[in-house]
């Protein structure tokens, strides 16, 4: 089973992405065993598939994600974020930097208050602080990077001087580290 950093905490992933041996296929059926798959699976689907078969993601009883290209628009999901438990950017390289503004806009526009998870080649542990700024409460880490050196990356800062999501602005940041240093 994967594993994934879910707010500041190394878990086992009990999602599974459409496609994946056990996940449900399109219609209901377990995609390489071909067995019947309960509605209540927790299931990530591309954005291309949900909005492709949307009545069927729509109805679909069990909790739902989707996972979002870096070319997909997060607007395209505004009748949907509410119903979505998870979703899923992807990060296809360190270089990539579309995520993080998807991520932004699905917590500040959107208000989605669902998991907000970082997932590709393009998660690194130098990049989580700023992941979580801009919303992310999940990481799945891109093979290779060490899962220990990750949990304490995001130990590394306590103060952002810009605001961010779900972080309190620079002034609240800045009137508690006075209050702090007060006698």
């Amino acid at each position: 089973m994967r594993r994934i950093l879910k707010r500041r905490e190394l878990v086992e992933d009990e999602w599974r992405y459409l496609g994946e041996a056990g996940a449900a296929a399109a219609g209901g059926v377990a995609a390489s065993e071909g067995t019947a798959v309960a509605q209540s699976e927790l299931l990530v689907v591309p954005f291309a598939e949900f909005r492709t078969n949307i009545a069927r993601w729509r109805s679909y009883s069990g909790p739902l994600g989707v996972r979002l290209s870096p070319v997909d628009k997060v607007e395209d999901l505004a009748d949907d974020v509410q119903r979505l438990a998870l979703i899923a950017v992807e990060f296809p390289s360190a270089g990539e930097g579309r995520g993080y503004t998807q991520g932004r806009l699905l917590r500040a526009r959107l208000k989605f208050n669902g998991e907000l998870r970082a997932v590709g080649a393009g998660v690194k542990q130098d990049l989580l602080f700023l992941m979580l700024r801009c919303g992310f409460d999940a990481f799945e880490l891109a093979p290779g990077q060490n899962t220990d050196e990750a949990v304490q990356a995001l130990a590394r800062y306590s103060v952002a001087y810009q605001p961010g999501e779900p972080a309190p602005s620079i002034q609240l940041q800045r009137f508690s580290a006075q209050a702090a240093q007060s006698p």
